[in-house]
């Protein structure tokens, strides 16, 4: 019993949900950075998108979210675009936004000129346009603005508005208990007032040829015609009774969306037939659907109670999301006898298809599933178990030694199949209509993953650790004798191997290389390699599907190649949806035809189906969206973006976004820029929306940016030209100042040279005179010198006759002194002879004529200085004087006592008293004293 009541369990936890999702995106509030709440959504001209948000207006330009906190940082209740206004409406306020040159958006308030008017804790939860009239509701009354006039009149139900609807050229409200009203005139007229309409509330009124289609919020769907409402039958309506449709929208297809409380969104035909159902255990961020809005390109976009979701209604992509985790990741796909089959690692699955219904798991069938293979019309299942041949929705089990890659036929073996296994190769055999295991393949024993068999049983298998190999097996497939392994192409991580146009192509992260049968070398597909160009590689895993197309993955894009029906060269088609959206498992991708246009493309969380034909993509305009400027370590400041912007040499550092408003969720745009007057060059396409630019030196700018969408090229070019202007001291004012200043300069600096060089030859003529002057002198004083050296040289002539003349009247006095001394002897025997000559001796020694004859020579050798000696001691007597005299020519004492005819000690007697006569200190030197006179 509990053996069979866990298996019951099991299957029920095997019972998935299985129907398919046009692309769903995400917007959490962490993404676009407001309030959880969104409660009115509209568009734009230019295809922005806005939101009335809990924490304001938010605005979404298709890169970037930008939030604009409401008057008095209020709830935003309604937003709507009308012309280039954003009107919104708020707590106690109304108004619209205009953008700015710096294209933000500003607001202007219509509701504070009739502030009087406006009721206490009032709220306007819905905008409408009818001609040149706006009308801004709330639950108590409408407000008709004239935009014309600027004037309001106001509509105030006794019961007040539940909600108001605008349908083709009417005005709809509804009034609890009283029913449908429409506004003529500025005036209310009832339209009717059946006991439904005024028991349940309308979420939307929506207009037929017949009459008016009402979608209650807990009642269905009506058809008013005249005074006749009947019900509109649908699929859901036992769930449109039970929940509380909160908003609704009519899509330019005719089906209706319809949001409701606590069970998402229903998508109907304009039949009432089911389409989708989503909800947040079916993809959807939350149960509560508070807005609907479908745009330009027939995105449905839905405001939840707890962040933004987009769909892709009309998107070629639809999507099955296992949000259980009980599917797991895709590994392979197939149709057969009316059934998918999805092998994934937790097992394979299958359903009717063309239905919603439940996968289902095929017991027996738990863990890796590697490929499936249709062959003589069999399902074969290659499982980590081993081989399954598949029936219906049950699977028996043929081989269980080694678990198996895949499988191929043989040529002109029909009862026999190739199967690559763990460890090796190993054939099926079809023996009395039963597929049933034949033998391995000895002496090769390698994991074959990837192989292909040639016409003349050649087998070739790439082995991601070891590189491509080349066997061939006996005539019995038991065994081969030997192999071969190819040096080149090398190995490669993801690499793989398949037949395509009965050749063999191998791919890796090096490229595609194509086996030439007769070299039997691979050789490089140009064409193929060139998808792995510019970094694009992330798996070499190639397949080749029932129309004979091979497929390829790269980075960005998804390929597939097709023989040319006019020539042997392959055409290229390429589909815009990179590896990060998809999901996929790197070097496990897989992609099967389940209709001639439909593809089933795996993931890691389910699988989505993509229609080739229905693929078209709409050209979109690439916008800049706004230009900030700033200083080094400053805040961002927003340029004018609608006319050329010009720059202070310091706010050099710019930074200029951009976008296309598109609202794909599997096609990144992307973008190439180019700055003309700083490169010359389109830089590489991005996909980053941006571009910055530091410390641009002055001068004028043109920055262009093109963008790529679905891999075309859009028409457009976004152009923005700006100036950054030189630093004030070089401008042309500053460079004439400059130029002015050095002309001045350049006049002081000549006139300052002149007056120099002027005051330099002045100088050199003051010098060459003082040097004429000097050089005169210096010819003077030579010639002074010699005269001097001639007076010197007189005086010394002088000096030597007067001592030669004092020597010899020296020498004279003493021998007429020492003969009158003899004849004094001789006189004492008195002989009158004797006395007459000592009298003539007295007379020829007298001092007096000496001393006349030595003053004049001495006045001739030494000019005034008896008389300096006198002015400087008059008291000197003149024997005084005559002492100095002597004295002045260095004479001894011993030489000037004959002079004087006194002994030496008379001479000393006289120089003591001349001494005191001049007043001389003991320690000054007489002689000195007179010779410095």
């Amino acid at each position: 019993m509990k053996t069979k009541l866990s298996a019951l369990l099991f299957l029920m936890n095997f019972m998935l949900f299985a129907q398919e999702f046009p692309p769903i995106i995400k917007y959490s509030s962490s993404v676009y950075g407001a309030g959880n709440q969104n409660w009115m959504i509209s568009q734009d001209d230019k295809n922005y998108l806005y939101f009335a948000n809990n924490d304001g207006l938010l605005e979404y330009n298709g890169t970037s979210w930008q939030l604009y906190p409401g008057p008095n940082e209020t709830i935003i209740r309604s937003v709507k675009v009308i012309g280039n206004k954003v009107y919104t409406g708020s707590y106690m306020n109304f108004g619209y936004w205009t953008r700015n040159a710096n294209g933000k958006l500003k607001y202007t308030s219509l509701s504070d000129g009739i502030k009087n008017k406006i009721l206490d804790d009032e709220q306007f939860w819905n905008i409408l346009k009818y001609d040149q009239w706006i009308l801004f509701q709330s639950l108590n009354r409408i407000y008709i603005y004239d935009t014309k006039t600027k004037k309001f009149k106001i509509v105030a139900p006794q019961n007040g508005v539940v909600k108001s609807f605008s349908q083709k050229n009417a005005i709809y409200f509804q009034t609890m208990k009283e029913g449908l009203f429409e506004i003529e005139s500025g005036e209310a007229k009832l339209v009717s007032d059946h006991p439904i309409l005024k028991k349940f509330t309308i979420a939307n009124v929506f207009t037929t040829d017949e009459g008016l289609i009402l979608q209650t919020q807990l009642d269905g769907i009506y058809k008013l015609v005249g005074n006749s409402l009947t019900r509109i039958v649908t699929d859901i309506d036992s769930e449109l009774k039970s929940d509380f449709v909160y908003s609704s929208q009519r899509l330019k297809d005719g089906s209706f969306a319809l949001g409701t409380v606590s069970n998402g969104v229903f998508i109907l035909t304009d039949k009432g037939k089911l389409r989708y159902h989503l909800s947040q255990r079916k993809g959807l961020s939350n149960n509560t659907a508070l807005s609907l809005f479908e745009d330009r390109d027939q995105n449905l976009w839905i405001g939840l109670d707890n962040g933004i979701n987009c769909i892709n209604v009309q998107s070629p992509v639809h999507s099955f999301t296992d949000d259980t985790g009980a599917l797991g990741t895709v590994y392979a796909s197939a149709v057969y006898n009316g059934m998918l089959y999805i092998g994934t690692n937790q097992g394979l699955f299958c359903k009717p298809t063309e239905s919603n219904s439940d996968f289902k798991f095929i017991s027996g069938t738990k863990g890796q599933v590697w490929s499936l293979f249709k062959y003589d019309n069999t399902l074969f299942c290659g499982h980590d178990s081993g081989t399954f041949i598949v029936s219906n929705d049950t699977a028996r089990p043929i081989f269980s030694a080694s678990g198996s890659w895949k499988f191929e036929s043989v040529p002109n073996h029909p009862n026999l199949l190739l199967q690559g296994n763990y460890f090796g190769l190993s054939v099926l055999e079809k023996i009395n209509n039963q597929w049933v295991f034949k033998n391995k393949i000895h002496g090769f024993d390698y994991s074959s993953r990837y192989f292909e068999i040639t016409k003349n049983l050649e087998i070739y298998v790439s082995h991601e650790y070891k590189g491509i190999f080349r066997l061939k097996p006996d005539a019995s497939f038991s065994k081969t004798n030997g192999f071969y392994a190819y040096k080149n192409p090398e190995k490669g991580q993801s690499a793989s191997l398949t037949t395509f146009n009965n050749h063999i192509y191998y791919a890796y992260k090096g490229g595609i290389f194509k086996l030439n049968p007769k070299t039997r070398l691979f050789e490089k597909d140009s064409l193929l390699s060139s998808i792995f160009e510019k970094d694009e590689y992330t798996s070499g895993k190639l397949i080749v599907d029932n129309s004979n197309k091979i497929w390829l993955f790269s980075k960005n894009y998804i390929h597939y190649f097709s023989a040319s029906k006019l020539s042997n060269q392959l055409k290229q088609n390429i589909i815009p949806i990179p590896s990060s959206l998809t999901n996929s498992m790197l070097g496990y991708e897989n992609i099967t035809q389940i209709s001639k246009s439909t593809y089933l493309i795996g993931t890691t969380d389910g699988y989505y189906t993509l229609n080739i034909d229905d693929l078209s993509f709409k050209n979109y305009n690439v916008l800049i969206t706004d230009i900030t400027t700033n200083k080094q370590n400053e805040t961002f400041n927003n340029a004018a973006i609608y006319h050329e912007g010009s720059f202070h040499s310091n706010e050099n550092n710019i930074t200029l976004n951009y976008t296309v408003p598109e609202y794909n969720k599997y096609i990144n745009s992307e973008y190439q820029y180019l700055l003309e007057g700083f490169q010359n060059e389109w830089s590489e396409w991005s996909t980053k929306a941006t571009a910055n630019f530091k410390n641009l030196p002055p001068g004028k700018y043109t920055f262009k940016v093109r963008a790529k969408y679905a891999n075309t090229i859009l028409p457009n070019i976004a152009v923005y030209n700006f100036e950054v202007l030189k630093p004030w001291y070089r401008t042309n004012l500053a460079l004439f100042v400059y130029f002015l200043l050095a002309v001045a300069i350049g006049y002081f600096i000549n006139k300052a040279y002149r007056n120099y060089y002027q005051k330099q030859k002045e100088k050199l003529i003051e010098e060459n005179n003082l040097l004429l002057e000097i050089q005169e002198l210096e010819n003077e004083q030579r010639l002074m010198k010699l005269r001097n050296e001639q007076l010197s040289q007189d005086v010394d002539n002088k000096n030597r006759e007067l001592a030669v003349s004092t020597m010899s009247l020296n020498s004279k006095n003493e021998l007429l002194a020492f003969i009158k001394e003899d004849l004094k002897k001789t006189a004492q025997n008195d002989s009158s002879n004797i006395k007459s000559v000592i009298s003539t001796i007295n007379k020829n020694i007298t001092e007096e004529d000496s001393w006349n004859v030595f003053k004049e020579a001495f006045d001739n050798a030494d000019k005034d200085f008896l008389k300096r000696i006198k002015q400087m001691h008059p008291a000197l007597t003149p024997n005084d004087l005559r002492l100095c005299a002597y004295l002045r020519l260095n004479l001894s004492s011993k030489e000037i006592a004959p002079l004087f005819n006194i002994s030496v000690r008379s001479v000393e007697i006289k120089r003591y008293r001349l001494r005191k006569k001049m007043d001389l200190q003991h320690e000054n030197g007489l002689v000195e004293y007179i010779l410095s006179v």
